[in-house]
């Protein structure tokens, strides 16, 4: 009995580990494709509550892509957030602004 519940221990442990968003890739990300024009993730992150990146992000993170798509100061990146590369990615990032959010606690290092 025990090693049929270690087995579905690890066997959920290994699928949960590989299916979950990492927030080290939504930095690798953000110091990719935002960089340049947002500076460190410090500010840009700690600039809202969990709450409000959680609702930005949802929805493979329509509501930030509608952010940028809509700004006229963000012609540059309208190309990569309405492609699918941000699609793809936005798990991760959303993961990496809910860790460094305001009301998180955390600071990363996106020097």
């Amino acid at each position: 009995m025990h090693k049929i519940l270690l087995t579905i221990f690890t066997f959920n442990m290994i699928f949960y580990s590989c299916v979950d968003a990492k927030s080290y890739k939504g930095q690798k990300e953000y110091k990719k494709k935002c960089r340049s024009c947002h500076g460190g993730g410090q500010a840009v992150a700690a600039s809202k509550t969990i709450s409000e990146w959680t609702v930005l992000l949802v929805n493979k993170g329509k509501g930030l892509a509608d952010l940028h798509v809509n700004n006229e100061k963000a012609k540059e990146s309208v190309e990569y957030f309405t492609g699918s590369r941000y699609a793809k990615k936005s798990k991760h990032f959303k993961d990496f602004m809910v860790q460094y959010a305001e009301d998180s606690g955390n600071v990363p290092a996106c020097n």
